[in-house]
């Protein structure tokens, strides 16, 4: 799967996501995903990935094996 498609897939979930996406095994199924939305502000991390998970709940039954998520809202800074 690419990571536009990825990225779309998030952004019609969650339009004013900034989606970093880098491809851990280049396999294009093992992702790692830095998301930054205001949709996260106020939600508690696994609220957080419920919403990215709904988002791509079609693609994580296949083509997507694996995803690491690192979900902030603006202003917050990573701990990775």
């Amino acid at each position: 799967m690419s990571p536009a498609d990825i990225e779309a897939r998030i952004r019609a979930a969650l339009p004013d996501a900034v989606v970093e996406l880098k491809d851990l095994t280049g396999t294009a199924d093992h992702w790692q995903a830095r998301i930054v939305s205001a949709a996260f502000a106020g939600r508690s991390p696994i609220e957080r990935h419920r919403m990215v998970n709904r988002a791509l709940a079609a693609e994580l039954t296949g083509p997507i094996h694996a995803l690491t998520m690192d979900l902030l809202a603006p202003g917050e800074s990573s701990s990775t």
